[in-house]
């Protein structure tokens, strides 16, 4: 659920970043598609850090960390 959440809200803050630029500039599709391409990298890049476990705050990854950090205090203490 997580991911498609991030890939649809950077989409679309991409793309209304774009359109008020857009709309400010009086520019209307240069950037509109710019920062779409830029939110849709971006969603993508956020998506493939969950599924890796480089995300340390939720995910696998994060379950790990908190292993690691669970087990070395048990050690030393």
């Amino acid at each position: 659920m997580r991911i498609s959440v991030e890939l649809v809200v950077t989409v679309a803050v991409g793309t209304a970043l774009g359109y008020g630029i857009d709309s400010w500039l009086g520019t209307m599709p240069i950037f509109l598609i710019v920062f779409l391409l830029f939110g849709g990298a971006a969603g993508v890049m956020n998506a493939y850090r969950v599924v890796k476990g480089l995300d340390e705050s939720v995910g696998l990854g994060g379950a790990v960390a908190r292993k690691e950090n669970a087990e070395g205090k048990k050690d030393r203490g």
